[in-house]
């Protein structure tokens, strides 16, 4: 396979150097993804996609009086946020109620609703809420998990260092968050809108809070393809607790909307030999886009 120059420097700042070389063309993985008798995807021989299935309600429960319990102790030193920081903070009180009609609202009712919603306790550390960024009319939607330290401050998705390699992986392969055609553009949205205090695991009963935003995020922007990133985005969107290693490498589908399973550029900085595996799940996406392209 031929690389352009550009496409060989943004496979290096993704850590990739020397690797690509080995990798098929995305337009030759496409053809392997088809039956050379019907045109179906050729997905006889893979594992089949995992049956959507709910959290179980015991769980929920569970893991909702563990946390619970976490809250009433005293305050303390989490990561890099200090108790000080969050005694102050505190003031905002979670009302545990959404605002009604979120699946009809627009774009900008919507914006406004995350910006001042106070369902959950994430609303007592927040800097701001991270509603998403992009164009409206992209045709690809990139899903991550919950706001850290750089977005809580900025109020975007995906800034920092994990913003950095995400771009390059982006870019690496045509698409931008940046002005483009609608087909090299992406929208970035997270699962969960505040940041968790110490960047910790979002807890299951704020996942069920912010759910409805980004449904309706999904229904106004109609994408043509959707990149999940990392575990919370895979289980909110495919309602499945299997690892993130086990569902990528093949399509799945949200509301007829294929989607590709992949991992969260903050794991990728942690375990960078798994960057390889994360080029072959943006060469299927890449591939499945171009499929589902109108003619």
């Amino acid at each position: 396979m031929r690389w352009t120059e550009r496409q060989l420097a943004m496979l290096r700042e993704m850590g990739i150097d020397g690797w690509y070389a080995k990798r098929p063309d995305p337009a030759q993985a496409d053809a392997a993804l088809v039956s050379e008798t019907d045109g179906s995807p050729a997905l006889a021989n893979r594992s089949p996609s995992p049956q959507p299935r709910s959290p179980s309600p015991g769980l929920l429960d569970a893991a909702t009086a563990r946390h619970a319990a976490r809250e009433a102790a005293p305050l303390r030193q989490i990561g890099g946020d200090t108790a000080l920081k969050d005694a102050k903070l505190a003031i905002v009180q979670p009302s545990g109620h959404r605002p009604d009609g979120i699946e009809i609202m627009g774009w900008g009712e919507l914006r406004s609703a995350v910006a001042t919603c106070t369902a959950c306790r994430l609303c007592q550390g927040r800097t701001q809420a991270v509603f998403g960024t992009g164009n409206l009319q992209a045709q690809w939607l990139i899903v991550g998990e919950a706001p850290g330290e750089q977005e809580d401050l900025q109020g975007e998705p995906f800034v920092g260092k994990s913003g950095q390699l995400l771009d390059s992986m982006l870019r690496a392969i045509g698409l931008t968050r940046g002005e483009a055609a609608p087909a090299q553009q992406v929208y970035i949205a997270n699962t969960i809108k505040c940041r968790p205090p110490g960047n910790r695991n979002p807890q299951p009963d704020e996942l069920a809070q912010c759910e409805p935003f980004l449904i309706r995020q999904l229904a106004l922007l109609r994408p043509r393809i959707i990149v999940a990133m990392g575990r919370f985005a895979v289980q909110s969107l495919l309602r499945s607790d299997e690892p993130v290693g086990r569902l990528r490498g093949r399509v799945h589908h949200y509301q007829g909307v294929p989607l590709i399973v992949t991992y969260h550029p903050a794991y990728l900085l942690r375990n960078p030999l798994d960057k390889a595996r994360a080029w072959d799940d943006l060469c299927l996406a890449l591939g499945t886009a171009r499929r589902t392209a109108p003619a």
